[in-house]
């Protein structure tokens, strides 16, 4: 170990997401069929090229369709366990805005996820200052079809977003993004749980 602490860390979009911002960010995504459709097409190719996990986020200006940013899940890429998709995105925003609450100066923004949050991208959605959550589809999908362990999310977790300003919708392409988990399962890819099963 080193003996100097640590006073920074950095995480970076892999590079075949980076070569593709400028051609995502030059069209406005109409509507929320689009808007998931992209989040999962990023998902799926960010496992398959070993960034991280089949998870992508997009933050979208409401009105426009406008894409702010988009982000995946980098766990394996940075070596940071808290580099979801989701943390990803509204990092990535915020940094773009020059703001912490994504919600401030009467911005609609939405964050567009291929699948409901983990217990640590709930709270990190509920504190950006999104408007609104759209996600594919919610349920035990996930945890079955991948070994991924999504921790306790409350019992009403879409009514605690509710109750706070944050619409949700759910059940957009729902089968294309199982599609996905269904895929990621049946290979031979990381599966990052602490203190659990790591790998297949």
């Amino acid at each position: 170990m080193d003996a100097a602490l640590p006073s920074s860390f950095t995480a970076s979009l892999p590079s075949w997401l980076v070569e593709e911002l400028p051609r995502l960010g030059s069209t406005p995504l109409p509507d929320d069929d689009a808007r998931v459709g992209l989040a999962i097409e990023l998902a799926d190719r960010n496992w398959r090229a070993g960034s991280g996990g089949p998870f992508a986020a997009l933050v979208v200006d409401a009105a426009s369709g406008e894409l702010v940013s988009a982000g995946v899940n980098l766990v394996l890429s940075s070596g940071l366990s808290s580099t979801h998709a989701e943390v990803t995105a509204l990092s990535l925003a915020q940094t773009r805005l020059g703001r912490w609450d994504l919600g401030a100066q009467g911005a609609e923004l939405e964050l567009i996820v291929n699948w409901a949050p983990c217990v640590m991208c709930y709270g990190a959605t509920m504190w950006s200052g999104v408007r609104r959550l759209v996600i594919a589809g919610h349920g035990d999908e996930c945890m079955e079809l991948t070994g991924f362990d999504e921790g306790p999310m409350p019992e009403d977790w879409i009514g605690e977003f509710e109750r706070r300003g944050i619409r949700v919708r759910s059940g957009v392409r729902r089968d294309e993004a199982i599609e996905v988990f269904r895929a990621f399962g049946a290979s031979d890819a990381v599966v990052y749980n602490a203190r659990g099963r790591s790998e297949r």
